[in-house]
């Protein structure tokens, strides 16, 4: 079975890529945006360069590939949904038998978060091409959320825009193991919601910090302008700010408070928790500055979800 990946150059994308190379009868095609050292990836997989804005690339890159593992692009809306158009042509120009996509729980047209709307457009784009389909819907990331937790456990207080919103948080791992499940399988035709295996609003979840790294920390519930203005106040992007932005108002629609087994049901395993990753990031100081590096920016872009 040939299966290639987009993104591989990526957290999550990367993550999949090594699951997938260590399996017989498994050549994995590593689709990247650019050239990566020849010691980023294993030996054995093989390296295409295809850009999301490059169709002929991409076409190139899934010529005889049986099944996609499609990572989401990234950065704005717009630009987005173009490049997942790009993807989703290719696979279906090369007869790709089965795309295995990531996409979010939040993915509906009716959500105030900017890519819950990409993921749910990504789908239909998916349906209208009769590619043979299964979709990861994931809940957001623990190492997404990281950034935050980091700053909180410095100040004492996790000050979110989330009200009193409940989230499923998911290891980006157990993700990566999802879509790595569904990659080697039959398409299913249907979505699967992988989330964390307990929900928590803020106050739990920082209750729940607070308890594994030993750390007193309190949630406090900020209005939506205030945490907009101190945000920008920052200097990030005003993109990346109307994201976030457009997230929190999500979360305190309740759309991410979700608990589902279908991640058990692909991968025989029971998700990770919250209090298993940050325990562990106790016992590993290093690994927890990466994650922190690595969710401050990459991991929006996959909260499909992202």
């Amino acid at each position: 079975m040939r299966i290639a990946v987009t993104g591989a150059a990526g957290g999550l994308g990367g993550r999949v890529v090594q699951l997938l190379a260590g399996r017989d009868s498994v050549d994995v095609v590593a689709m990247t945006r650019r050239k990566l050292p020849t010691e980023a990836l294993p030996a054995q997989v093989e390296v295409a360069v295809a850009d999301y804005a490059d169709p002929p690339a991409l076409r190139a890159a899934l010529k005889d590939v049986d099944t996609l593992v499609f990572v989401s692009s990234d950065g704005p809306d717009a630009r987005m949904l173009l490049h997942h158009r790009n993807v989703v042509a290719a696979a279906a120009a090369e007869r790709v038998g089965h795309v295995a996509a990531l996409s979010s729980v939040d993915a509906d047209m009716a959500s105030p978060f900017c890519y819950a709307v990409v993921n749910r457009l990504t789908e239909d784009l998916l349906l209208a091409s009769g590619v043979p389909y299964s979709f990861a819907r994931a809940s957001l990331y623990i190492e997404f959320f990281q950034s935050w937790l980091t700053e909180a456990r410095a100040t004492g207080l996790l000050r979110l825009p989330a009200a009193d919103g409940r989230i499923s948080l998911v290891a980006r791992d157990d993700v990566a193991r999802a879509l790595a499940a569904l990659a080697v399988g039959e398409p299913t035709g249907r979505h699967h919601d992988i989330t964390g295996p307990e929900v928590a609003d803020l106050a739990g979840i920082a209750s729940v910090m607070a308890e594994a790294w030993e750390t007193p920390v309190a949630y406090v519930d900020i209005p939506a302008d205030t945490y907009c203005a101190e945000t920008a106040a920052t200097g990030l992007d005003p993109w990346w700010l109307y994201a976030f932005s457009s997230m929190f108002a999500s979360v305190r629609e309740q759309r991410w408070d979700r608990v589902c087994n279908d991640y058990t049901r692909l991968t025989g395993r029971l998700p990770l928790a919250l209090r298993d990753v940050l325990s562990a990031q106790v016992r590993e100081p290093d690994a927890a500055e990466r994650a922190n590096n690595d969710a401050q920016w990459g991991q929006l872009k996959r909260c499909r979800g992202a």
